[in-house]
This record gives structure tokens, C-alpha cells and sequence, in this order.
């Protein structure tokens, strides 16, 4: 249980392809786990921002997921989706591994995903807007992809402090249905 050290874009771990946890139950995942919730919220209060980190951010190359909002906190182990919808939205997309900079992606509106919890229960959820948009975010980083992998559009990438100038902080989900929210 520590704050570990964020990695940053240009680390070589932001680019593994993580390997599955074999024992959700383990010592080992439990800490990943922790480490994860210790970062994320010192990460919170830096920032002003965030809801999730994924184990490589903090340099550990295992398939697991911290998720923490205002009305939930899970842990997810070997997350996959299984099922995409038919919808996608526009997202200006934030990552801890590059704080400061915003890039312009599109995500599907809603996902279905398997994973095991710490009990290594298996567990699915069907997500839809914001919370579909982060375990897409997350689940590319246990994969080795970057927001700016994805990045679309004419001038995808925005430094946070020019686009605050110019826009809605509520503009950042580009999805009449996700503004409201």
C-alpha cells in the first residue's frame, strides 16, 4: 500500500501487453490493487481529475483495474470486453500519463465486459457512456494502447489549459446524452 510513481508517456511499460493475473486471490494482486487506489487518489487531488488507473501506469505489467467514483470503487482483474454496441460518441480523452494534454478519440457508447474480482469471482457488466468510455480507456492501457493511438479527427490533441480557455468543461463528451449527465 504506497503512492507509487506514475509512469509517463514515453515509458516503454505504457507499451506491454500485460499478462493475466492467475491468482486473483493472491498477496501480489491485493497489493497491485492497493497501490492503485493509493495512486489514483493522490493523483485525484493533484490533477483535479480522474476516475480509474490501470496497473502499467504505476509500472506493474499485470491485467488489472482500480476504478473509484463518487458511487462505486472496483477492482477489475483480466478485464476483456466481450461485447461492443453499435453506437460510438466523440470523447476528448485525459490520461495520467500525459496529464496535461487532451486528445480527441471515439469509443463505443456501450460495452459488455467480463473480469474476476479479488475473490476471483467471475464477474460481467453492461456500461454505458462515461463509464463504457473509461474501461475502454483502461483496458487499452492493459493492452499497450494510448489514447493518442486513437486519436481522430483534424486537430486531435489540445493542451488542457488551451482547451479550458475555449470550451464547456461538459463539451469534453462529445454525446448530447453524455452532457446531461
Amino acid at each position: 500500500m504506497a503512492v507509487r510513481r506514475i509512469r509517463q508517456l514515453g515509458d516503454p511499460i505504457l507499451r506491454v501487453r500485460c499478462e493475466r493475473v492467475q491468482d486473483p486471490k493472491s498477496p501480489a494482486a491485493r497489493l497491485v490493487a492497493d497501490d492503485l487506489r493509493d495512486t489514483l487518489r493522490m493523483a485525484k487531488k493533484r490533477y483535479k481529475m480522474g476516475r480509474a488507473m490501470a496497473a502499467p501506469q504505476i509500472g506493474a505489467p499485470v491485467r488489472i483495474v482500480f476504478i473509484e467514483t463518487d458511487k462505486k470503487r472496483w477492482v477489475m482483474i483480466n478485464p476483456e470486453i466481450i461485447d461492443v454496441g453499435p453506437e460510438d460518441f466523440t470523447v476528448w480523452d485525459d490520461c495520467f500519463s500525459f496529464p496535461n494534454l487532451l486528445v480527441r478519440v471515439n469509443r463505443a457508447f456501450a460495452i459488455t465486459l467480463n473480469y474476476q474480482d479479488l475473490k476471483g469471482k467471475a464477474q460481467t457488466a453492461s456500461l454505458s457512456g462515461p463509464m463504457a468510455e473509461l474501461l475502454q480507456h483502461e483496458i487499452d492501457h492493459l493492452d499497450g494502447i494510448l489514447a493518442v493511438d486513437r486519436a481522430t479527427g483534424l486537430d486531435p490533441f489540445a493542451y488542457r489549459s488551451e482547451w479550458m480557455k475555449l470550451h464547456d468543461p461538459s463539451e469534453r463528451l462529445g454525446h448530447p446524452r453524455l452532457r446531461e449527465v
